[in-house]
């Protein structure tokens, strides 16, 4: 009995030990969790510069010491929000790609979830921004991912012959590029600015200068409908 009674206690006692590791483990990420989502917003928000890590750690509701031990440096807090944004990046685009589509609709619909994710997730607004932060050097360019997979969108475009003769790939990347950082720069300040109509205004003044489409499947690129042999499908989808 007493052997019995050591071994149930025994088997309790572990059992009790697997369950506190598990609660510090997800207490652990919890923590890491809140660190990056406050850190993105203090990056965004103030710039890597101005941000301070007792300000983050303030923002996140946790200690000095949690948060160096999840995270040694500014630096190694910046690169986790840049290589999640990147990630983020590359996962929409490889989404957009695989719906199908004309090239420009497959370009209209990865702006659309871009703008619309600039909107809902700071790691993404803080991973754009700390791109063009000239106080960060050396960190994952996501705009430059970003600007690359564009030139290679634009590029299928042009070879499929859904661009006008007199613009060049390189030149459309590169304002899409420009307007997509735009919006997420002043959108920071004016949540207006990464609205669905703010993005059908960009679109309505850009598509006609780019696209050999006429006028009216214009307006179907925009709202994700069929353009005739070129199938805009999903351009637009969610707005």
């Amino acid at each position: 009995m007493r052997l019995y009674s050591a071994e149930v206690c025994g088997l309790v006692s572990a059992q009790a030990q697997e369950e506190g590791v598990m609660v510090k483990q997800v207490r652990a990420v919890r923590t890491r969790q809140a660190l990056i989502r406050a850190a993105a917003e203090a990056f965004a928000h103030d710039g890597y510069a101005r941000a301070s890590l007792p300000a983050i750690s303030k923002r996140a509701g946790v200690s000095a010491g949690a948060l160096h031990f999840h995270f040694p440096s500014k630096d190694a807090l910046a690169s986790e929000i840049e290589s999640g944004a990147a990630r983020t990046v590359e996962e929409m685009t490889a989404h957009c790609r695989s719906t199908g589509g004309s090239a420009l609709g497959v370009l209209v619909a990865a702006i659309r979830q871009l703008v619309v994710a600039f909107a809902a997730d700071p790691v993404m607004r803080a991973g754009f921004a700390l791109s063009g932060d000239p106080a960060r050097d050396g960190g994952t360019a996501v705009v430059d991912s970003w600007h690359g997979w564009v030139r290679d969108v634009v590029a299928q475009a042009q070879e499929a012959g859904e661009l006008t003769d007199d613009v060049s790939p390189e030149c459309v990347a590169g304002a899409v590029v420009a307007a997509t950082v735009g919006f997420e720069v002043l959108g920071s300040g004016d949540r207006d600015w990464l609205s669905k109509e703010r993005m059908v205004e960009f679109w309505t003044c850009l598509l006609p200068r780019l696209a050999t489409v006429p006028g009216p499947d214009l307006a179907r690129v925009l709202e994700g409908e069929p353009t005739g042999d070129r199938d805009a499908e999903n351009s637009m989808a969610g707005l």
